[in-house]
């Protein structure tokens, strides 16, 4: 049992970013044991002079567990700095529409415009999406930061606030492309392509530099590829 609550570093998945989601499989890998009927888990060990192998597995994992919970105050920092942004952005566009508004009536004067609505929504979606991230990552940093915690309420949570994040900016992008639409569409009728092609590149540098660490974070979390278990015992 001491090469469970001990395995060294090597025999951990190679596609593991982040202390956080280290943390994770750990305790993903002690619940498979729990899971598969080793009742003497949670049975004093002599070894651990008195200590259930779960309370030497939290003994330990305290550097890692104390790594994982600044990781995870680092993270959500940063994405709710720029969350927050994001809100700014797109409450101050909201009432300083594209080409203004009626002097006399105050309805917007391109209201009819098809572009305008389109506007109108992801500027609506981009305030709403980074408000819901910002909610996410604040709950996240009140967290306990319980050893449990680690296994899947912060992790979905993290998941919950990035996917919330990615959206506001893809957002925020489709409502600056057509509020540009809006101002210059009619002198510049080949304006359409150039926007659509500027907004698009951001969305597929992210897709190439960090999609592929939020499919391994979405996959740690609900379809876990745990140790090899062979390799553990010898």
């Amino acid at each position: 049992m001491e090469h469970v609550i001990e395995w060294p570093p090597r025999f951990v998945s190679p596609d593991v970013s982040g202390a956080a989601f280290l943390m994770q499989r750990e305790l993903q890998w002690f619940e498979v044991l729990q899971e598969r009927s080793f009742a003497w888990l949670d049975n004093p060990s002599r070894e651990k002079h008195e200590k259930t192998y779960r309370e030497a597995f939290v003994d330990k994992h305290k550097d890692l567990l104390k790594e994982a919970g600044q990781w995870m105050k680092d993270t959500s920092s940063s994405c709710s700095f720029v969350a927050a942004l994001i809100i700014t952005v797109a409450f101050a566009a909201a009432f300083t529409v594209p080409g203004g508004n009626n002097s006399d009536t105050g309805i917007p004067i391109f209201l009819k415009k098809s572009s305008f609505m389109v506007f109108a929504v992801a500027d609506a979606l981009a305030l709403f999406s980074s408000v819901s991230a910002t909610l996410m990552f604040l709950a996240i940093l009140t967290s306990r930061y319980a050893i449990d915690d680690f296994l899947r309420s912060l992790p979905r949570k993290m998941i919950l606030g990035l996917t919330f994040l990615f959206l506001s900016l893809a957002f925020m992008l489709v409502a600056f492309g057509s509020a540009l639409t809006i101002v210059l569409g009619e002198r510049l009728n080949w304006i359409y392509i150039p926007i659509t092609l500027l907004a698009a590149f951001p969305v597929v540098l992210f897709a190439i530099l960090q999609l592929p660490l939020y499919v391994e974070m979405v996959e740690s979390t609900y379809w876990p590829r745990l140790y090899r278990p062979l390799k553990l015992w010898k």
